[in-house]
């Protein structure tokens, strides 16, 4: 049952019908309500008396949704994450099934009636719009009608409309099943590229073991990682067997699935938070009955059942998205290894910029290092220049080299790309006479000016009201402070008139299609510059981008997380490596007031690998992950002192079985130590010995579910956080 408790429940069979197999889901009475549950396994006693079980009301399955390698997984994940089983069970599993519903469900289906033909469309429109509205939309979607939930995405009203056209007898409902996934194309499939020398020898080594096995691609941006990919992909799908593909955020997916679609000749079946329940469900249908050959997603992907596991890919292994940050804190990553290994099936981890942990894995020898230093088709890496904004400072986040490069770039064809990990206007509004600066009411944090709609907003809450005209504490002028992508799409939209100019944002896309038409409309070249977030720096491919601009590159440079500097070299590294990928070499201008910083010389001259290699041995010198393990306990509650007391407690619960090889640190108030209206501290546990730390957060969690302090708090145990402050 989808219930917070680390522990399984042990139930009766029904009292009628077959004996529910592992992995088939069942009613049963929990507490004074029904629940769905999820049979993990059988035994011939309990440790509940007789008298105390209880028999399940009934079973939903006749054959099991979930095989020994799926619950196998969820088991592992659990115990790993220490995180109740039963909330695992509810990730690893759809919505649809979640609630008890069918394997194949049915969905109400709205379509046309005899009579629908005859209407005069236009006459309707001029009384009744809306109903002309939906039923043009009905009518051009002919007889086998429209699901019920895609008109909602559709026409957000149209149930209002549809009220009218019921009554008249020109439209109709009915049930029909879901839709199953169909992969087939009419299109073949593309020929192959030829490869170099570097990715000849890459797919040599993947294609030299079909069982399990953990390959790190570690390629400059640009030098054909995806090509390498889709030959080893094309190799089992061939074979009849599956291939899923784990994106880190749902904006890559529309051109790598394009590609794949291309190269390969088939549907990908795809599994995202982007797509509607029945959507998902038909997919997760198609992975788990072998229909699917291709599959692509986002984390969560990872539980999807596959009929005949055969490769699993991670593209851009580094992105923080592939960690959970809510709930079950999973790493999809590390998770994909997992179930590579218990699959006995080949896993391969590629990216520009690894990630310390999987280079050490390299070191070690656990995994192999395939290289790929240089370029497919022979284009030049991108230079990189400082720009000291102390001699000479930008205006509105673009300084005159930026400036002057943006329009040279322009005027020789190029596209340009400014690079602002900050959205808004401005981060901070503040008074001009006093210095009063507006906060957020729930939260220890500024609120974000929005210009556009007239709003302050707080990025951590998502409160928001109208936008200040005056100091709230002594009435004098307000004004924006700080530069935000709305900000900077101003300055330039000012001084480069009659270009276009387009904001790649999670605000300027958050309508459904919108990341995709935006990147569509780039890669076409419709925008001479682009202006975004860390949305524009993930394996996007624009033939035309010529030039980068980095504004605003000192947020990380003097972090206070160990991980700063290996951040900041993937940030700089993803996003310059948009530019200069066709013919034409690209240019990087890397805003800074801090040019004579070590980072930069290391970074430039040495590239990621450097930095790397220098925060490696920072790290083994520190005792720092990799070389410790770390778990962060988080507790957050509406009075301060009881997120510090529960804290305080789980603190002498560990120390009491400590031994040398544990360090614990804490409790503390988080650095933003309100948040939502909630106090937030965390105790933070690092050991050198994996395996000790486990067993002492075994003991730990399920003692921590019997404080009488745990009702007054939210707590939550993060077993290799990668946020840490």
């Amino acid at each position: 049952m989808n219930v917070p408790l680390s522990r399984e429940f042990d139930y009766l069979p029904p009292k009628a019908g077959a004996l529910p197999a592992p992995g088939c889901r069942v009613l049963v009475p929990f507490g004074r309500r029904q629940q769905v549950g999820l049979v993990l396994g059988h035994a011939n006693e309990s440790a509940l008396p007789a008298g105390k079980l209880r028999h399940c009301d009934a079973a939903i399955d006749k054959s099991a949704l979930l095989d020994a390698n799926d619950l196998k997984l969820i088991r592992f994940t659990s115990d790993y994450y220490h995180h109740p089983i039963g909330e695992v069970v509810a990730a690893a599993l759809p919505a649809f099934l979640r609630q008890g519903k069918p394997l194949h469900p049915t969905v109400e289906t709205i379509t046309i009636s005899d009579m629908a033909g005859s209407v005069d469309i236009e006459a309707l429109a001029k009384r009744a719009p809306r109903q002309a509205e939906l039923l043009e939309y009905l009518l051009d979607a002919g007889g086998n009608g429209v699901a019920a939930t895609r008109l909602t995405e559709e026409l957000p009203n149209w149930r209002r409309a549809a009220t009218g056209l019921f009554e008249k007898g020109y439209i109709t409902r009915f049930e029909a099943r879901a839709d199953d996934f169909d992969e087939t194309l009419t299109s073949s499939a593309a020929e192959q590229l030829t490869l170099n020398d570097d990715q000849g020898t890459a797919l040599a080594v993947l294609r030299g073991s079909d069982t399990f096995g953990a390959y790190l691609i570690d390629g400059v941006t640009g030098s054909g990682k995806t090509e390498v990919y889709l030959q080893r992909m094309q190799d089992f799908i061939e074979q009849g067997k599956q291939v899923l593909v784990l994106a880190p955020e749902i904006g890559l997916t529309p051109q790598l699935v394009a590609r794949l679609r291309n190269r390969l000749g088939i549907e990908p079946a795809l599994l995202h938070s982007g797509l509607s329940d029945i959507e998902r469900l038909a997919a997760w249908r198609a992975a788990r009955s072998g229909a699917a050959r291709l599959l692509v997603g986002t984390r969560s992907a990872i539980f999807t059942p596959l009929k005949n596991p055969g490769l699993i890919i991670v593209d851009e292994e580094h992105d923080h998205s592939f960690k959970q940050q809510e709930g079950l804190r999973y790493s999809a990553r590390d998770l994909a290894i997992v179930r590579a290994k218990q699959l006995d099936i080949p896993v391969i981890l590629g990216t520009a910029t690894p990630t310390l942990e999987l280079l050490q894995h390299c070191r070690d020898g656990n995994y192999k290092h395939l290289h790929l230093p240089i370029r497919a088709g022979g284009a030049e890496p991108p230079t990189m220049h400082l720009v000291d904004t102390v001699r000479m400072p930008a205006t509105d986040g673009i300084s005159e080299p930026l400036g002057d490069a943006i329009d040279n770039h322009l005027k020789a064809g190029g596209q340009a790309l400014i690079f602002l990990n900050r959205r808004g206007f401005a981060p901070t509004l503040i008074c001009a006479s006093c210095g009063h600066i507006a906060g957020c009411e729930r939260c220890d944090s500024r609120l974000t000016v929005h210009a556009r709609s007239n709003q302050l907003r707080c990025h951590h809450c998502g409160a928001c009201r109208p936008l200040d005209t005056s100091c709230g504490e002594c009435g004098e002028i307000v004004k924006p402070l700080g530069e935000g992508t709305e900000r900077l799409e101003e300055t330039l939209r000012l001084r480069f008139p009659g270009h276009a100019i387009m904001r790649v944002d999670s605000d300027s896309t958050q309508k459904k299609g919108a990341i995709h038409d935006v990147l569509e409309q780039a890669t076409q070249g419709d925008a001479d510059i682009l202006v975004g977030t860390q949305m524009l720096s993930k394996g996007h491919h624009f033939p035309n981008l010529t030039l980068v601009g980095i504004v605003n590159a000192d947020q990380g440079l003097f972090g206070t997380d160990f991980r700063s500097a290996e951040r900041l070299a993937q940030s700089i590294v993803q996003v310059a490596g948009r530019a200069g990928r066709e013919s034409r070499r690209g240019d990087v201008l890397i805003q800074t007031a801090f040019p004579d910083h070590p980072f930069w010389s290391t970074l430039i001259e040495g590239g990621y690998g450097r930095v790397a290699e220098e925060a490696l041995a920072e790290r083994e010198a520190t005792r720092w992950p990799p070389f410790t393990r770390l778990a962060l306990i988080r507790a957050a509650a509406h009075r301060h002192g009881d997120a510090l007391e529960f804290l305080e407690l789980a603190r002498r619960r560990v120390a009491d079985k400590a031994d040398d090889t544990l360090r614990i640190l804490g409790p503390v108030d988080a650095p933003m130590a309100r948040k939502a209206g909630r106090y937030r501290a965390q105790l933070l546990l690092q050991s050198g010995d994996r395996q000790k730390l486990h067993t002492l957060l075994r003991e730990l969690r399920p003692a921590l579910e019997q404080e009488p302090m745990a009702r007054r708090v939210r707590w939550s145990i993060d077993v290799d956080p990668i946020e840490l402050f």
